[in-house]
């Protein structure tokens, strides 16, 4: 398969063989989602967490009698389903949500989005992105200009997860002048993963042939 690679100015420059094995890949719906859902469960912070009866504070005296005031017994006012009670099932901090992903289908599911993402035609080649500046300005004009390729005008929408932009090996200006596009990712090759790929509308791979090279190394 030939695609074309632009510049950074929007300009058509040479085309290149994109691999078979990592982009013409039949479409696994199960296997993709079993591995978004468990990168997910993953990146789970953790850190909700509510009392229960146990944890909070007061309720140790018997609000009433247990027998003759003709009210429902209750032996605590912090119960569930007192006011300023514990809390039933809530979110609990002690909670484990890794989950095991073997890398096999971890390659498997991330080369079944690159495929399915290049055949909708959500996928940019760029020959090499250089920003030496480190100014926003400077990288949101390479956007504009890629955003006049053909199938691209709505590159440049600010709006979240609407582009993620790969590079083969990005320095800290480079980084410093993409940062702060608000509709970008921005990371290296080697952190292509499933779970961003599906969640972003258009992928920009820069320095293609450096990106096939580490995807092929997936290859078994």
């Amino acid at each position: 398969m030939e695609v074309k690679v632009y510049t950074t100015e929007g300009k058509s420059t040479r085309e290149i063989t994109l691999p078979e094995s990592i982009f013409d890949v039949k479409w696994n719906a199960d296997l993709v989602s079993q591995v978004i859902q468990s990168q997910m469960s993953n990146r789970r912070a953790g850190t909700a967490h509510t009392k229960d009866r146990s944890e909070v504070r007061g309720g140790g005296k018997k609000p009433w009698q247990q027998k003759g005031t003709g009210r429902a017994r209750h032996g605590s006012s912090r119960s569930p389903i007192w006011r300023h009670g514990g809390v039933t099932h809530g979110p609990r901090n002690d909670t484990n949500f890794k989950k095991d992903i073997p890398r096999g289908m971890k390659n498997k599911a991330l080369f079944a989005l690159l495929s399915a993402k290049f055949k909708s035609g959500k996928i940019l080649f760029v020959d090499s992105l250089k920003e030496t500046t480190g100014k926003t300005k400077n990288a949101e004009m390479i956007m504009k200009n890629l955003s006049q390729v053909e199938g691209f005008k709505t590159l440049t929408y600010k709006k979240p997860n609407n582009v993620y932009l790969s590079v083969g090996k990005a320095d800290a200006m480079m980084k410093r002048s993409f940062r702060n596009l608000p509709f970008m990712t921005f990371h290296n090759a080697d952190d292509l993963n499933p779970l961003d790929i599906a969640n972003t509308r258009y992928l920009i791979i820069s320095d293609p042939e450096t990106t096939f090279e580490y995807l092929s190394s997936k290859i078994k």
